[in-house]
């Protein structure tokens, strides 16, 4: 029966149907990947917890970024082991008379269609496949209103932008393998392998101290721009001093593939793993670089929770006062009376009461003033006489709140930090060094003369000052300047939430609009701005144009209200009780970018796993011709996916973690408590996905012995 080339592309296109399979379900998943996390990414519900500029936004746009990278060169990889596999395919039709015109007519039809629809179900799966694990976090974690997630059509652009530019490319290297004038090469083309040639040993060293090296450049870049330079450099322009961490990397993967980790007398030890992983080195590398960068930036996500979970705990439990709430006197906020008598309704009985009245003064100090040039923004440091306002508490409040016998000369000063040498802001106080402070209103100044660091984690973030400076610096200050402190203990503390509640919705029922402030607000810093002619940017009307979310009394359940109100009382009942309500958008953010991430490592370790057995295939049909028992095949395969598996999941795991840690010490030059045991979880959670990726590279390593006919028993 007569053939036509139809007949027989139809029935070549049948046999290779594993072929394009492959292809479509790797376009398919980096589509649905990059669609599912666009998607999460630019809902509203994670952009209005997610601040412009914030570093939570940073973060989540670098791991996205990687996530890209990392689909891209799998997209690549992929499609380029399609057009290896197929060369035999094209040089047979050229062989058979076929006009190449012809066949890249055929071929580059055939990619679009293939792209085509993989993309696009890629993107259609990736809506309710997003929904589904939202949904689901929702009902293993926390349901609440503001958990509802939202999707952004804009959201898809740019999954169908990667798609094109892929369909593109696969057109690129489609033309490019047909435009071989041998017939003999474009056949010899399916079995030719990207080998590296012999690397240094000394790479290995050097790589590492590369790594270590642009961790380091790459974090300190900003701040060096900043106060050195007096320079805010260009978004992403810091992001190139972590160059060379990339190039440490890829010198360590080539070092572990081509020499490994091992002896010198140890080298024949798998000399058949060792020459075939190096035969097709960079193939290798480039899969084991991608596997990497993923594995970093999903413990980077995955980090997140534990760091964030353990530390909040731990402080809500260390606090000395049940019950801690301030408001500004002009307001009509419950107090002893009040409170009281709410607490009767719940069975409640109320210990310990103390209140004091602090009065919000103007320190002086250095501020940034900022100059748009043609090289971007500069900034000088000017002297103020009222830089910000603080709060300040009268020594005698302090004594008897406290039960400590602080004695303070007049004009001097004592600043209150926390039991780790922090300071938990209540206000704007950052813990530095004021000479001056003045009445607002009046004017009237205080020369300090000496500022001593106190600690107390109830009132960490306070002034303290002589009665008889208090008594001065009160005259003339209206309620607006003025706040009321209130403290007080429960009896069975952990059985009091319905009462912390109705409180909470007391103090808040009672807040008029004018205090709807977010925490960063200061009214000293607003006379300042408004002073040289410039609108307040953290005023409630100019929220908007700077992206921030406005606080919102119908919205006090909401992430915004609990973690950014100016007035937020801590309860330590209630804070326990809705820690994960309240950061769950940033958790469950988050943890969908680590399954992402994770999920295209485990998709791209087995692609990798399957394609070094397809290619060694015939090496170990040679080697068991040559009476290798099915014990040492086992060894061989094992060794060549243990370095599949291991090396990156070490690398990234280990590369991440130090980084991570020395974020944590150089954002104040020490790591505390809470973040020693953070890391400690964090240290947990490597141990159970690294258990997850354990089984993980047990199934593959079965699948690769039923490929090769190696039986696994035989050890």
């Amino acid at each position: 029966m007569m053939k036509t080339f139809t007949d027989i592309y139809q029935i070549l296109r049948h046999k290779n149907r594993k072929q394009y399979a492959l292809l479509s379900g790797c376009l398919l998943f980096s589509v649905l990947l990059i669609a599912s996390y666009s998607a999460m990414m630019r809902s509203p519900t994670v952009l209005t917890v997610l601040p412009e500029g914030g570093d939570s936004r940073r973060q989540v746009m670098m791991i996205f970024v990687l996530t890209m990278m990392g689909c891209a060169v799998f997209s690549l990889y992929a499609a380029g082991l399609f057009l290896r596999q197929k060369s035999r395919d094209m040089g047979i039709f050229l062989a058979l008379g076929m006009e190449r015109r012809t066949l890249t007519r055929i071929l580059t039809r055939e990619l679009c269609a293939l792209t085509g629809v993989s993309c696009l179900l890629g993107m259609v799966l990736s809506l309710p496949i997003t929904l589904g694990i939202w949904g689901l976090f929702r009902l293993l974690l926390v349901d609440t209103e503001e958990m509802a997630l939202s999707i952004d059509p804009q959201a898809y652009l740019l999954p169908l932008a990667y798609s094109v530019v892929m369909t593109g490319l696969l057109f690129l290297l489609a033309v490019r393998s047909l435009r071989r004038i041998d017939v003999m090469e474009i056949i010899r083309e399916r079995h030719t392998s990207e080998p590296i040639h012999d690397i240094p040993r000394w790479y290995g060293a050097g790589g590492i101290f590369l790594l270590i090296a642009g961790f380091l450049l790459g974090y300190q870049a900003p701040a060096f721009f900043v106060l050195a330079l007096h320079w805010y450099p260009p978004e992403g322009l810091a992001a190139i001093f972590y160059a060379p961490a990339f190039a440490g990397l890829y010198m360590i993967l080539l070092h572990t593939v081509v020499n490994g980790w091992h002896k010198k007398k140890s080298v024949y030890k798998d000399i058949i793993a060792t020459s075939q992983m190096k035969f097709e080195g960079r193939q290798t590398v480039r899969n084991l670089l991608v596997m990497s960068l993923l594995i970093a930036g999903a413990y980077f996500a995955s980090f997140y929770t534990p760091m964030l979970g353990i530390g909040s705990l731990l402080s809500f439990d260390q606090r000395p006062m049940d019950y801690v709430y301030r408001f500004r006197m002009d307001q009509s906020i419950p107090e002893l009376e009040a409170v009281q008598e709410l607490a009767k309704q719940y069975d409640v009985a109320v210990t310990d009461w103390d209140s004091a009245v602090m009065l919000r003064l103007a320190v002086d100090g250095s501020a940034h003033v900022e100059t748009e040039t043609s090289l971007g923004t500069t900034w000088e440091s000017v002297y103020y006489d009222m830089v910000r306002s603080d709060l300040f508490l009268r020594e005698s409040d302090y004594n008897a709140i406290t039960g400590e016998k602080l004695h303070l000369a007049p004009g001097a000063l004592a600043a209150v930090f926390d039991s780790e040498g922090a300071c938990i802001s209540s206000g704007s106080f950052d813990g530095s060094v004021s000479s001056l402070v003045t009445n607002p209103l009046t004017g009237r100044t205080l020369p300090v003369t000496s500022v001593t660091d106190i600690v107390n984690d109830t009132l960490c973030g306070h002034y303290i000052m002589s009665d008889a400076d208090y008594e001065q610096m009160r005259e003339g200050l209206t309620p607006e300047w003025k706040e009321k402190l209130c403290l007080f203990n429960v009896e069975n503390c952990e059985e009091s939430y319905a009462f912390a509640k109705a409180l909470f919705h007391a103090i808040v029922d009672a807040s008029d609009s004018s205090v709807a402030l977010l925490d960063g607000w200061d009214p000293v810093i607003k006379m300042r701005t408004e002073a040289s002619g410039e609108a307040y940017f953290l005023d409630p009307d100019q929220l908007a144009a700077h992206n921030f979310e406005p606080i919102d009394y119908d919205l006090r359940d909401s992430s915004n209200f609990r973690m950014y109100w100016l007035y937020m009382p801590r309860f330590r009942v209630l804070d326990k009780a809705d820690f994960v309500k309240t950061t769950a958008v940033f958790t469950m953010t988050f943890v969908f970018i680590a399954l992402v991430c994770f999920a295209a490592v485990f998709i791209i370790a087995y692609t990798r796993s399957m394609t070094l057995a397809i290619n060694g295939r015939q090496l170990y049909g040679d080697l068991r011709r040559l009476g290798a028992c099915d014990a040492y095949l086992l060894r061989t395969v094992r060794s060549q996916l243990k370095r599949v598996f291991l090396t990156p999941a070490v690398i990234g795991t280990g590369a991440i973690y130090a980084l991570y840690a020395m974020i944590m010490f150089f954002n104040d030059n020490r790591l505390s408590q809470g973040e020693l045991l953070g890391m400690a979880a964090c240290l947990l959670l490597i141990a159970a996905v690294s258990g997850l990726f354990y089984g993980f590279y047990r199934r593959t390593l079965r699948k690769v012995c039923g490929l090769l006919d190696i039986h696994p028993a035989a050890k």
